[in-house]
Protein backbone atom coordinates (compact mmCIF):
# COMPACT_ATOMS: atom_id res chain seq x y z
CA UNK A 1 0.00 0.00 0.00
CA UNK A 2 1.16 3.33 -0.45
CA UNK A 3 2.37 5.07 2.72
CA UNK A 4 -0.54 7.55 2.46
CA UNK A 5 -2.76 4.60 2.39
CA UNK A 6 -1.21 2.79 5.59
CA UNK A 7 -1.05 6.23 7.67
CA UNK A 8 -4.57 7.54 7.40
CA UNK A 9 -6.68 4.52 5.52
CA UNK A 10 -7.54 2.19 8.25
CA UNK A 11 -9.74 0.05 6.63
CA UNK A 12 -7.09 -0.82 4.21
CA UNK A 13 -4.50 -1.51 6.81
CA UNK A 14 -6.68 -3.30 9.15
CA UNK A 15 -7.59 -6.15 6.28
CA UNK A 16 -4.21 -5.71 5.33
CA UNK A 17 -3.21 -6.30 8.87
CA UNK A 18 -5.64 -9.48 9.14
CA UNK A 19 -4.43 -12.57 9.41
CA UNK A 20 -0.87 -13.88 8.37
CA UNK A 21 1.17 -14.80 5.15
CA UNK A 22 2.24 -17.81 3.68
CA UNK A 23 5.16 -18.01 1.50
CA UNK A 24 6.35 -20.72 -0.76
CA UNK A 25 8.42 -23.24 1.03
CA UNK A 26 10.72 -22.84 -2.18
CA UNK A 27 11.52 -20.95 -5.02
CA UNK A 28 9.79 -22.47 -8.25
CA UNK A 29 8.53 -21.93 -11.81
CA UNK A 30 5.65 -23.27 -14.14
CA UNK A 31 4.92 -22.86 -17.88
CA UNK A 32 1.54 -23.63 -19.40
CA UNK A 33 1.20 -23.95 -23.21
CA UNK A 34 -2.44 -23.83 -22.66
CA UNK A 35 -2.76 -27.88 -22.52
CA UNK A 36 0.29 -29.17 -20.33
CA UNK A 37 2.03 -27.69 -17.56
CA UNK A 38 5.98 -27.72 -16.61
CA UNK A 39 7.71 -26.99 -13.93
CA UNK A 40 11.02 -26.64 -11.98
CA UNK A 41 12.51 -25.07 -8.87
CA UNK A 42 15.88 -23.40 -7.64
CA UNK A 43 19.20 -25.44 -8.04
CA UNK A 44 17.84 -28.10 -10.20
CA UNK A 45 18.41 -26.49 -13.96
CA UNK A 46 15.80 -28.51 -16.19
CA UNK A 47 12.11 -28.36 -16.44
CA UNK A 48 9.96 -31.89 -15.78
CA UNK A 49 6.41 -32.46 -16.93
CA UNK A 50 4.15 -31.44 -13.56
CA UNK A 51 1.71 -34.37 -12.86
CA UNK A 52 1.87 -34.60 -8.47
CA UNK A 53 5.31 -34.32 -7.33
CA UNK A 54 6.65 -34.14 -4.06
CA UNK A 55 8.68 -31.32 -1.82
CA UNK A 56 12.11 -32.28 -2.43
CA UNK A 57 13.41 -34.83 -0.19
CA UNK A 58 10.33 -34.68 1.90
CA UNK A 59 8.76 -37.76 1.09
CA UNK A 60 11.96 -39.65 2.93
CA UNK A 61 12.16 -37.30 5.68
CA UNK A 62 7.83 -37.89 6.75
CA UNK A 63 8.20 -41.21 6.44
CA UNK A 64 11.29 -41.55 8.84
CA UNK A 65 9.48 -39.61 11.54
CA UNK A 66 5.12 -40.74 10.74
CA UNK A 67 4.11 -43.86 12.85
CA UNK A 68 4.09 -47.18 10.76
CA UNK A 69 0.39 -46.44 9.55
CA UNK A 70 1.07 -42.91 7.75
CA UNK A 71 3.83 -43.66 6.32
CA UNK A 72 3.54 -43.41 2.34
CA UNK A 73 0.72 -40.45 2.65
CA UNK A 74 3.39 -37.93 2.59
CA UNK A 75 1.41 -34.74 1.06
CA UNK A 76 2.28 -33.82 -2.59
CA UNK A 77 3.79 -30.07 -2.98
CA UNK A 78 2.35 -29.61 -6.43
CA UNK A 79 0.20 -30.63 -8.57
CA UNK A 80 -1.63 -30.44 -12.13
CA UNK A 81 -5.88 -30.69 -11.92
CA UNK A 82 -7.92 -32.06 -14.34
CA UNK A 83 -9.14 -28.45 -15.67
CA UNK A 84 -6.75 -26.46 -17.95
CA UNK A 85 -4.48 -24.25 -16.45
CA UNK A 86 -5.36 -25.04 -12.25
CA UNK A 87 -2.62 -26.04 -10.39
CA UNK A 88 -2.85 -27.03 -6.19
CA UNK A 89 -0.13 -26.14 -4.17
CA UNK A 90 0.57 -27.28 -0.70
CA UNK A 91 2.16 -24.81 1.97
CA UNK A 92 4.12 -26.75 3.83
CA UNK A 93 1.40 -26.09 6.51
CA UNK A 94 -1.08 -28.41 8.27
CA UNK A 95 -2.83 -26.03 10.80
CA UNK A 96 -5.49 -26.28 13.57
CA UNK A 97 -7.29 -23.54 15.10
CA UNK A 98 -9.35 -23.06 18.52
CA UNK A 99 -12.86 -24.75 18.35
CA UNK A 100 -15.48 -22.56 16.43
CA UNK A 101 -12.78 -21.50 14.00
CA UNK A 102 -11.90 -21.96 10.67
CA UNK A 103 -9.21 -20.09 8.13
CA UNK A 104 -10.40 -18.61 5.31
CA UNK A 105 -7.31 -19.15 2.99
CA UNK A 106 -6.87 -16.07 0.46
CA UNK A 107 -4.52 -13.80 -2.11
CA UNK A 108 -2.77 -11.13 0.20
CA UNK A 109 -5.17 -8.48 0.62
CA UNK A 110 -3.96 -5.06 -0.61
CA UNK A 111 -0.92 -6.63 -2.26
CA UNK A 112 0.13 -6.33 -5.84
CA UNK A 113 -0.24 -9.82 -8.02
CA UNK A 114 2.97 -10.84 -9.22
CA UNK A 115 0.89 -11.50 -12.32
CA UNK A 116 0.53 -14.73 -14.15
CA UNK A 117 -1.84 -16.63 -11.51
CA UNK A 118 -4.93 -15.71 -9.50
CA UNK A 119 -5.43 -17.74 -5.87
CA UNK A 120 -8.77 -19.58 -5.26
CA UNK A 121 -10.46 -18.64 -2.05
CA UNK A 122 -11.37 -20.85 0.34
CA UNK A 123 -12.90 -21.60 3.68
CA UNK A 124 -11.29 -24.55 5.81
CA UNK A 125 -12.99 -25.93 9.01
CA UNK A 126 -9.37 -26.23 10.31
CA UNK A 127 -10.49 -26.99 14.14
CA UNK A 128 -12.22 -29.94 12.72
CA UNK A 129 -10.56 -30.92 9.96
CA UNK A 130 -6.13 -31.51 10.59
CA UNK A 131 -4.32 -32.22 7.41
CA UNK A 132 -2.65 -30.08 4.76
CA UNK A 133 -3.66 -26.98 4.06
CA UNK A 134 -3.81 -26.50 0.32
CA UNK A 135 -4.34 -23.92 -2.21
CA UNK A 136 -5.81 -23.81 -5.89
CA UNK A 137 -4.14 -21.25 -8.49
CA UNK A 138 -5.42 -20.35 -11.92
CA UNK A 139 -3.03 -19.97 -14.05
CA UNK A 140 -4.10 -16.76 -16.94
CA UNK A 141 -0.62 -16.42 -18.68
CA UNK A 142 0.65 -19.22 -21.28
CA UNK A 143 3.87 -20.00 -22.89
CA UNK A 144 5.74 -17.60 -20.40
CA UNK A 145 7.13 -19.05 -16.88
CA UNK A 146 5.15 -18.07 -13.81
CA UNK A 147 7.48 -17.52 -11.29
CA UNK A 148 6.66 -17.82 -7.17
CA UNK A 149 9.58 -16.53 -4.89
CA UNK A 150 10.25 -17.72 -0.99
CA UNK A 151 10.45 -14.28 -0.26
CA UNK A 152 7.06 -13.15 -1.45
CA UNK A 153 3.73 -13.76 -0.07
CA UNK A 154 1.68 -16.04 -1.54
CA UNK A 155 -1.46 -16.74 1.04
CA UNK A 156 -2.81 -14.80 3.42
CA UNK A 157 -5.00 -17.47 6.14
CA UNK A 158 -7.43 -15.66 8.42
CA UNK A 159 -9.37 -17.29 11.16
CA UNK A 160 -12.89 -16.26 11.47
CA UNK A 161 -15.53 -17.64 13.98
CA UNK A 162 -17.77 -19.75 11.91
CA UNK A 163 -20.93 -18.58 12.94
CA UNK A 164 -20.81 -15.31 11.22
CA UNK A 165 -20.78 -17.48 7.32
CA UNK A 166 -23.30 -20.14 8.41
CA UNK A 167 -26.90 -19.77 6.44
CA UNK A 168 -28.71 -18.52 9.43
CA UNK A 169 -26.77 -15.07 10.15
CA UNK A 170 -26.04 -14.65 5.98
CA UNK A 171 -29.79 -14.71 6.10
CA UNK A 172 -30.51 -12.57 8.61
CA UNK A 173 -30.30 -8.79 6.82
CA UNK A 174 -32.90 -6.14 6.27
CA UNK A 175 -32.84 -3.93 3.12
CA UNK A 176 -34.10 -0.38 3.08
CA UNK A 177 -34.84 0.30 -0.30
CA UNK A 178 -36.23 4.15 -0.11
CA UNK A 179 -34.13 7.16 1.24
CA UNK A 180 -37.88 8.12 2.73
CA UNK A 181 -36.93 5.08 5.08
CA UNK A 182 -33.79 6.11 6.98
CA UNK A 183 -34.62 7.25 10.46
CA UNK A 184 -33.46 10.13 12.46
CA UNK A 185 -30.53 8.08 14.07
CA UNK A 186 -29.32 6.87 10.48
CA UNK A 187 -29.36 10.80 9.25
CA UNK A 188 -27.23 11.80 12.42
CA UNK A 189 -24.28 9.12 12.11
CA UNK A 190 -24.21 10.50 8.67
CA UNK A 191 -24.08 13.79 9.62
CA UNK A 192 -21.01 12.66 12.03
CA UNK A 193 -19.15 10.75 9.16
CA UNK A 194 -19.74 12.69 5.91
CA UNK A 195 -21.27 16.18 6.65
CA UNK A 196 -19.32 17.33 9.82
CA UNK A 197 -15.51 16.20 8.88
CA UNK A 198 -16.54 18.59 5.82
CA UNK A 199 -17.54 21.39 7.43
CA UNK A 200 -14.26 21.89 9.26
CA UNK A 201 -12.22 24.86 8.68
CA UNK A 202 -8.78 22.68 8.92
CA UNK A 203 -9.97 19.17 8.42
CA UNK A 204 -7.54 16.64 10.23
CA UNK A 205 -6.47 13.44 8.12
CA UNK A 206 -7.33 10.46 8.94
CA UNK A 207 -9.76 10.85 11.63
CA UNK A 208 -11.56 7.78 11.12
CA UNK A 209 -8.16 6.14 11.59
CA UNK A 210 -7.49 7.99 14.44
CA UNK A 211 -10.84 6.94 16.24
CA UNK A 212 -10.64 3.66 14.95
CA UNK A 213 -6.50 2.93 16.53
CA UNK A 214 -8.25 4.61 19.57
CA UNK A 215 -11.21 2.38 20.28
CA UNK A 216 -9.40 -0.66 19.70
CA UNK A 217 -6.22 0.44 22.06
CA UNK A 218 -9.15 1.59 25.17
CA UNK A 219 -10.72 -2.15 24.27
CA UNK A 220 -7.36 -3.88 24.40
CA UNK A 221 -6.44 -2.15 27.55
CA UNK A 222 -9.67 -3.15 29.27
CA UNK A 223 -9.39 -6.52 28.26
CA UNK A 224 -5.91 -6.66 29.60
CA UNK A 225 -6.62 -5.51 33.25
CA UNK A 226 -10.25 -8.00 32.74
CA UNK A 227 -7.62 -11.10 31.97
CA UNK A 228 -5.51 -9.92 34.16
CA UNK A 229 -7.51 -9.38 37.08
CA UNK A 230 -8.81 -13.11 36.51
CA UNK A 231 -5.38 -14.65 36.68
Amino acid sequence: MPTRAFRYCEPATSAAGFGYYLFPPIGFAVQWDGHDIMWTYEGVGEWFPLGAVQFPGFSDSFDAQAPDEIKGFSPPFLGALQEPGLIQLWTGYVARTAPGYSLLVRAPANLPRRGGYEAFEGIVESDRWFGPLITNLRLTRTNVPIDFRPDYPLLQVQPIPRFVYEEQHLNNYEIVPEMAQLTAGDWGDYYDTVVRPNSQIVRPRGQYAAAARKRRSSEDTAEGKSTGSRA
